[in-house]
């Protein structure tokens, strides 16, 4: 199995009680300290407002970050999980991607969706169209990059993005273009696109919705003509890991007290539920996120990328999981 880190970024409250002028400094020694350790990419999310609810707390930008990263660190790959299609115009998005790639020596991942926060969407005067122009906007984009990637040119009359002849030089450094990440699980229009074009998908990690979307993807690619065993199949796990249960229970409790004050009594229970839900793959002991990853891992998962909550404040969880768990699960 591979391994995948997300930087906290503030988007989940996870910067918190830091000055601005600090968080910087706490993202670039975090990925630093990933990039000199056994996490093959890290991650941050593409999103402008906070979660679980808009507040005046950090977000920040997610392609403002990858070029950061690009030029701060010298292994770990860059993803983001995932970037809003209609959020940049496809051809910008494949400019400044093939840039980062040159920056970085060709590190670049390309995580890419069709976009859910519809508070953000209007906030920021995109509107919130239905889910059927989303993911047409994303199969449009994702083609437009594909092209612009593999030829440095891009051309498409489609129904929602136009363009002639867009020119992107340099092109990526990686060959044949920059791998594309097709989040969602959408079963008819979404999983389509990731037999299509993806190289990697991501969707839900619980077994029996991994197992329901592999299924779907498998048909999918049938009916397109492409390799399925060529998609790497990835989640993402919300991650608190303690030596001991009752320790387990301690940073949970930890965390909310930390976002208490910023997200109110019912959306902080919302908040840390997930992670004092007794089927939470990425929270226990290592022995138990390893049995629960295994049994994953036998579904198919090829790639697990993992958050940690506590990141900006305390690494020791995250040396714990480099100690532990990623060795157990790479032999």
């Amino acid at each position: 199995m591979r391994f995948g880190i997300f930087v906290p970024q503030g988007w989940r409250h996870d910067l918190v009680d830091i000055e601005p002028a600090r968080q910087w400094d706490v993202m670039r020694d975090l990925a630093q300290a990933a990039d000199a350790g056994p996490w093959e990419s890290i991650w941050v999310y593409d999103h402008f407002h906070t979660v679980p609810v808009p507040s005046e707390e950090a977000t920040h930008e997610a392609w403002t970050l990858m070029s950061a990263f690009a030029a701060s660190t010298s292994r770990v790959r860059l993803g983001q999980m995932c970037t809003c299609m209609s959020y940049r115009n496809p051809a910008y998005l494949a400019k400044v991607a093939a840039t980062i790639d040159v920056v970085s020596g060709g590190r670049v991942e390309m995580g890419i969706g069709g976009g859910w926060y519809e508070h953000e969407w209007r906030a920021y005067g995109y509107g919130f169209p239905a889910a059927k122009e989303r993911l047409g906007r994303l199969r449009e984009g994702v083609e437009i990059m594909r092209q612009a990637w593999t030829t440095g040119s891009a051309t498409l009359d489609g129904t929602y993005y136009q363009v002639d002849g867009a020119r992107v030089w340099p092109r990526p450094l990686q060959e044949p273009a920059i791998p594309f990440w097709i989040a969602g699980g959408g079963e008819e229009v979404t999983l389509r696109i990731a037999a299509r074009y993806a190289q990697y998908t991501n969707f839900g990690g619980d077994p029996e919705t991994f197992t329901r979307k592999s299924d779907l993807l498998r048909q999918h690619c049938s009916e397109v003509g492409t390799d399925f065993d060529a998609i790497v199949r990835s989640s993402n796990f919300n991650t608190i890991i303690g030596e001991t249960e009752a320790e387990v229970l301690q940073r949970i409790d930890a965390v909310e007290a930390r976002v208490a004050p910023y997200l109110g009594p019912e959306k902080t229970a919302q908040f840390i539920g997930e992670y004092r839900n007794d089927t939470a793959l990425g929270v226990g002991t290592p022995e138990q996120i390893v049995e629960k990853l295994r049994a994953m891992q036998d579904l198919g998962l090829g790639y697990a990328i993992h958050y940690f909550p506590e990141a900006a404040y305390d690494r020791s969880g995250i040396e714990l999981f480099e100690h532990e768990v990623i060795p157990a699960l790479r032999r």
